[in-house]
């Protein structure tokens, strides 16, 4: 089974299909404090990161200082609140197939995000996955002191199920950040998903070992 005993994987954009939505309330609260920026800029400077940082590094890319950080990141937290709560989300297809054709094989599913945990469970709940039922385990920007790309929800996934060796992890996400994130566990594959934040041309600077179309597409790379 190609020695893979643990499989890690993002959330939005590449299990689960939010249309956008947290990035999308991200340029909205950086509107409501005057900042204009397109929903591009903030998949290129955002995806992947805690949200905190993902605001910071935007304010930062655009050389913008007179706008606190914290003021946009507590506007954000409500607005997604709202935002979610009529939000029809829905799982890519697929995606639960593989996630019992892996968990079949033994090898353990995590789901990790840079969302806080009360977010990532508000997910979970409306797709009705539960950790011990359809995932072993869910880890968050909250479960953490650095997030990605520091490789410790990583870690901490490879600690919960005693696996000592990064080269049987697998990790797989939607954006840069995600790829930077298991090569910094050195992870022994790192692979990008087209279906959410970036592009192809994107996900390559990462250098990950291979790019899908979708996560669905990795049970024929695996279990061929």
């Amino acid at each position: 089974m190609k020695g893979i005993q643990l499989t890690v994987f993002d959330m939005a954009g590449t299990t689960v299909n939010e249309d956008n939505v947290v990035y999308k309330t991200v340029r909205a609260a950086l509107a409501k404090h005057g900042v204009e920026v397109s929903l591009d800029t903030v998949l290129e400077f955002g995806a992947g990161k805690e949200k905190f940082k993902a605001i910071s590094d935007i304010l930062e890319q655009n050389k913008i200082h007179n706008v606190d950080a914290n003021a946009v990141f507590g506007d954000f937290k409500g607005m997604l609140e709202e935002a979610y709560i009529n939000l029809n989300v829905t799982a890519y297809e697929g995606v639960e197939e593989l996630f019992k054709k892996l968990r079949s094989h033994g090898i353990k599913v995590v789901l990790n995000t840079g969302y806080d945990q009360k977010t990532a469970r508000s997910l979970l709940k409306k797709l009705g996955w539960e950790p011990g039922n359809q995932i072993d385990a869910l880890i968050t920007a909250d479960d953490v002191v650095k997030g990605r790309p520091s490789s410790e929800m990583i870690d901490k996934a490879m600690e919960m199920f005693n696996i000592t060796e990064p080269q049987n992890v697998l990790k797989a996400g939607d954006s840069v950040i995600d790829i930077e994130e298991g090569k910094n566990a050195y992870c022994g594959w790192t692979v990008g998903v087209l279906t959410g934040a970036q592009t192809r041309e994107q996900l390559e600077t990462a250098e990950p070992t291979m790019i899908l179309d979708s996560l669905a597409d990795l049970a024929e790379v695996l279990f061929p």
